[in-house]
């Protein structure tokens, strides 16, 4: 169009003509500055490539990790019918598209089955085949996280995160890009202190490809939770920590210093770099505000120099396997070269900028046996899974606080620890026995909190029930058939 008026007749134009021209060609480069401006948006691998230390694999399930990417960021599969769906973005560089899985998913289960590389590596990380210690899937492999058990709501945008209980791994080997020996890199991941435990290992960042213990030095990933290695801790945890295989390390000698009690935000950044002879570096913070503090950077620990890093990247896991830690992931990345400073507090501004925002808590509070006036309780305040519940006078203790969840779950925390409300093996009959688990996702682990008092279960449709209708101490709770009596009857809060 524009060519036609300039050229196509041959009388001068005229003053106003001429105006009105200039105009549209302004308001024209103002469209195209603003396209390219929202474009160029420096997302943290931008940041990372800028500050000379690329990214050489990128993960996330809730948005871009580059400006200008486009592609899928994780596949989930279904259970009714086995299909998978690829979750993609929104617009290139922006968040993730939650409400296609929310529709995939609709009436049945889904499993996170990869998370996409964003890198142009492609190291794409499947669930893990296992290891020295075998996973709870087919053939000793892990299994794959429940798609719709971490739903989050980010900037506005319905997403969901990556929750990993024990026996759920991802990993890549013989990846691409990636540092392997004593090359430096660097590694950050988003993840929660909601939802963590002191086992081994919930880790994100580079481990062994044949899934064994090759010795010290032959990993560099974060380990995130409140595992002590070594003894001598300060402080409750969690803790941002370094896996180097034989040790998770908060300093060169393992243990925190009293600097470093703990990280509690609903959001937190964790950062690891290691320059792969002499120093490696711990920082964290939180995701929604703030910058990062740095917990420890000094001498890598006696006899881990030089680091023999492999080329595998791995999530959910400890380097051989061992599948007891629990955690939610984000996003995260590894990269090349040894991060400055500045690019790293550039990554979590751009994090903070994210929209990432602490969730409001979920109703909760003491759940009280109406016909006994005692409430639910996690006997001695374990952890150990498979613990039946019982009822306790009230004392208002964590082992009997629980919440219920937008999952469906209730949830009950202690020593750092989060388990849900279980149908002991599934089980849908009467007497079935209501115990503590690991939370994963699954119908046996969901309840309906009802309007005449009951507590349902989603799989079995049976109510939360006093057994022989006692009032006593120590009785414990079981599933059964509703009957609308006083023992079937509870009040949250």
């Amino acid at each position: 169009m524009f060519r036609s008026i300039l050229t196509g007749g041959r009388r001068p134009l005229r003053p106003l003509l001429m105006l009105a021209l200039a105009a549209l060609l302004a308001v024209a480069g103002m469209q195209v500055g603003a396209t390219t401006a929202r474009a160029a948006t420096s997302l943290p691998c931008d940041v990372y490539a800028s500050g000379g230390t690329p990214c050489a694999a990128a993960y996330s399930t809730v948005r871009a990790l580059y400006g200008s990417y486009d592609g899928p960021l994780y596949q989930i599969q279904r259970a009714s019918d086995g299909s998978h769906l690829d979750v993609g973005l929104l617009a290139a560089g922006d968040y993730a598209n939650g409400a296609a899985q929310v529709s995939f998913c609709a009436n049945t289960s889904c499993t996170i089955t990869k998370l996409y590389d964003q890198t142009s590596h492609h190291n794409d990380m499947p669930i893990s085949s296992g290891g020295f210690w075998h996973g709870p899937g087919p053939n000793g492999s892990d299994v794959g996280a429940d798609a719709m058990a971490l739903p989050e709501t980010v900037n506005g945008h319905q997403v969901f995160g990556v929750k990993v209980h024990p026996g759920v791994g991802y990993r890549i080997d013989n990846t691409n890009g990636v540092p392997t020996g004593s090359q430096p890199e660097g590694v950050y991941m988003v993840t929660s202190s909601n939802y963590f435990n002191s086992q081994c290992c919930f880790d994100f960042g580079s481990a062994e490809t044949d899934h064994s213990d090759d010795g010290n030095a032959t990993m560099n990933a974060i380990e995130w939770g409140n595992a002590c290695w070594f003894g001598g801790c300060t402080g409750p945890g969690p803790w941002v920590e370094a896996d180097l295989e034989n040790g998770m390390y908060s300093t060169n000698t393992g243990p925190n210093t009293a600097n470093n009690p703990g990280v509690n935000h609903a959001f937190v950044t964790a950062v690891e770099k290691n320059n792969g002879t002499s120093n490696f570096t711990l920082k964290n913070g939180d995701s929604t505000t703030g910058g990062l503090t740095t917990t420890y950077s000094g001498p890598l620990p006696n006899n881990y120099s030089p680091m023999k890093v492999q080329p595998d990247v791995e999530l959910g896991t400890g380097g051989d396997n061992s599948n007891g830690g629990q955690g939610e992931f984000f996003e995260g990345a590894v990269t090349t070269g040894y991060p400055s400073d500045a690019t790293e507090n550039a990554v979590q501004a751009t994090i903070t900028g994210a929209g990432y925002s602490a969730p409001a808590p979920p109703p909760g509070g003491a759940l009280h046996a109406v016909g006994a006036g005692k409430c639910l309780d996690v006997p001695n305040a374990t952890t150990t899974g498979g613990t039946q519940l019982q009822i306790y006078s009230c004392n208002g203790q964590s082992n009997q606080t629980f919440a219920h969840t937008s999952a469906g779950e209730l949830t009950v925390t202690d020593s750092g620890t989060t388990d849900c409300l279980d149908a002991n093996n599934k089980g849908t009959t009467n007497g079935t026995k209501v115990i503590i688990w690991p939370c994963n996702g699954q119908t046996n682990q969901q309840w309906n909190l009802n309007s005449n008092g009951t507590v349902t279960g989603v799989q079995s449709g049976l109510c939360l029930d006093v057994s022989g209708a006692s009032t006593a101490n120590g009785a414990l709770v079981q599933l059964w058939t509703c009957n609308g009596q006083s023992n079937q009857q509870w009040t949250l809060g």
